[in-house]
């Protein structure tokens, strides 16, 4: 057996599948704080980019003539520090990018696939809609996450 509600009370019951908001009550305020959400990265994702950057490593070395091969592997060394960070280097990764495209043609592919790496583009959305903003301004494309 149930009470009564007190005088002046209210009281609602809400079965089933409810979508949407409810409110019950005499003199209802509400907010509502519409935030972005943050963005993870997986310490699993962090390896897939490290064995892609290792993998670009590779293809330098082999692909780079002797006189320009240790210029080539500590380019692509600046390249592994400014995306293994939570908040990737955009000009490192474009300088890098470029010198790649200049010297090493045959492999410019590559280190696009890199650049628009999908876990590339959780870090970055993960730094925030700025980074996000310039990357989309340097790269022509959004981050892809």
């Amino acid at each position: 057996m149930t009470k009564d509600p007190a005088p002046g009370s209210i009281e609602a019951h809400i079965d089933g599948d409810v979508h949407g908001q409810v409110a019950v009550g005499n003199d209802i305020r509400q907010e509502q704080y519409v935030g972005v959400p943050r963005v993870q990265v997986t310490e699993e994702e962090r390896q897939e980019l490290r064995a892609a950057v290792d993998q670009l490593k590779a293809e330098v070395a082999a692909a780079a003539p002797p006189e320009l091969r240790q210029a080539a592997i500590e380019c692509v060394q600046e390249l592994d520090e400014a995306v293994n960070t939570d908040e990737p280097d955009l000009s490192k990764i474009e300088y890098v990018r470029g010198w790649i495209g200049r010297h090493l043609p045959q492999i410019a592919g590559s280190i696009t696939s890199l650049v628009f790496h999908p876990v590339l583009g959780k870090l970055v959305e993960a730094a925030g809609g700025m980074l996000a903003d310039e990357f989309r301004r340097r790269f022509g494309s959004k981050p892809q996450t």
